[in-house]
C-alpha cells in the first residue's frame, strides 16, 4: 500500500514556507496531495481557483510539478483524506501558539477517522516566522515579497494590489 499524505491549508497565498513543508513531506511520503480548503469562515484574498493555480505554478517553478497533486475540497478534512486514501495529514507548526490549535485539530480528526495520523513538521529556520497573512500585508503596502514567495505568486499579489 502506498503511503499517501494530505497537506491541507487555505494557502492564501502559498509561501516558500508552505513549499518547504511540501519538499520535506515528499521525503517522508511517496505520494503527497496538497488540499486547498474552501473555508467558509475565512475571507480569502484569492479565489480557490487562483490559489490552486498559484500552488501548481509554484511547484513548477521549484521543479516539483508532477510529484505533488493539488486538489481543492469543501468538506471536513477527514472526509477529503478518506476519499483520497490518505494515511496521514501533514501539518507545519511555526510557533508554539500553533501547537494548541493543531493538537486540538489532530485529536478531533483522529476521533472522526481513527485510521489517520497527523504528522507535524517544524519549518526550516528561514521560514519559521512566515505566514500568508504577513505576506498579504507586506504586498498590500507595496513591500518586496520576493524572498517569501515564488515569482508567479509575487506577480499575482502585485496584480491584486495594483493601485
Amino acid at each position: 500500500m502506498i503511503k499517501r499524505a494530505i497537506y491541507p491549508g487555505t494557502f492564501d497565498p502559498v509561501t516558500l514556507g508552505h513549499l518547504d513543508i511540501v519538499k520535506r513531506g515528499l521525503e517522508l511520503f511517496p505520494e503527497l496531495i496538497v488540499g486547498i480548503a474552501e473555508n467558509p469562515k475565512k475571507k480569502p484574498l484569492f479565489s480557490i481557483e487562483e490559489r490552486k493555480e498559484m500552488f501548481i505554478e509554484s511547484l513548477k517553478e521549484l521543479g516539483l510539478n508532477g510529484k505533488v497533486k493539488v486538489k481543492t475540497f469543501n468538506t471536513l478534512l477527514v472526509e477529503f483524506a478518506k476519499r483520497e486514501g490518505a494515511v496521514a495529514i501533514l501539518r507545519g507548526i511555526r510557533i508554539v501558539s500553533d501547537m494548541d490549535h493543531e493538537f486540538t485539530m489532530a485529536s478531533l480528526n483522529r476521533k472522526l477517522y481513527p485510521e489517520i495520523e497527523t504528522v507535524f513538521l517544524m519549518p526550516s529556520d528561514d521560514y519559521a516566522y512566515l505566514s500568508s497573512s504577513a505576506v498579504r500585508e507586506i504586498a498590500f503596502y507595496g513591500g518586496d515579497v520576493s524572498q517569501f514567495v515564488t515569482p508567479f505568486v509575487e506577480r499575482k499579489l502585485k496584480e491584486k494590489f495594483r493601485r
